[in-house]
């Protein structure tokens, strides 16, 4: 099965979970506009790897949300439009998530709490008892932990989705969003997240920070 092929699948099941007894139409020609949006050029990190990785990290924490199918069609749509020059993407996708799903069957209650999961990627900052929020949220946040190789892959995708941000400019900006995160008294909400993905994401934030604030003589550049 190709990753495509897996990912229609996802889609589908998500789609027609939420849908519940209502009809609807074919789940695919949905799924196929919305891989195409996660496939557009101007995309390094926010891809269709990261759309699977979220996906991934949302069936780890499933138990925790009151609905994680709607969490996971909140995951399709949380970047489906993604700008790297821009600061309305969330709002767009969430838009974007409010006329599709009732198109596609998904009763409007359903299609309005994907909506907000979507604008609660915003901030990242879920209220206390909103599981569905805080599953969403920590898988997103989720590639903070990962092994160092590949947070560095990760922090050198996000650099070249804003290649078009002069390097001091980028260093400020990318340091600001670095210890604004190290600031939060917790990155993860969920127990799982907590336990397993804070000390290892805390490490990694604090490490490039270092890196980005940094001399160009102490960095060899």
């Amino acid at each position: 099965m190709t990753d495509a092929t897996a990912l229609r699948t996802r889609w589908q099941d998500a789609l027609v979970a939420a849908r519940g007894d209502a009809a609807g139409p074919d789940p695919l020609p949905y799924a196929d506009d919305l891989l195409g949006r996660w496939a557009e050029p101007q995309r390094r990190y926010h891809g269709t790897a990261h759309l699977t990785q979220v996906l991934d990290r949302v069936d780890t924490l499933a138990g925790h949300a009151s609905d994680p199918d709607l969490v996971r069609l909140a995951v399709w749509f949380h970047d489906a439009v993604y700008r790297p020059d821009r600061s309305e993407n969330e709002e767009r996708s969430a838009a974007l998530a409010e006329r599709a799903l009732p198109e596609a069957g998904v009763p409007d209650a359903a299609t309005a709490e994907v909506a907000r999961l979507v604008r609660l990627t915003v901030t990242h900052d879920p209220a206390d008892g909103d599981t569905n929020g805080e599953v969403l949220c920590d898988a997103d946040l989720a590639i903070l932990a990962a092994a160092p190789k590949e947070y560095a892959a990760y922090a050198a995708q996000v650099r070249e989705e804003y290649g078009f941000v002069p390097d001091e400019a980028f260093r400020a900006g990318r340091s600001a969003v670095l210890r604004q995160l190290l600031g939060l008294p917790r990155l993860f909400r969920t127990p799982h997240g907590a336990a397993e993905w804070e000390p290892r994401a805390r490490q990694n934030l604090t490490t490039e920070l270092d890196l980005l604030t940094r001399s160009p003589a102490e960095t060899g550049e």
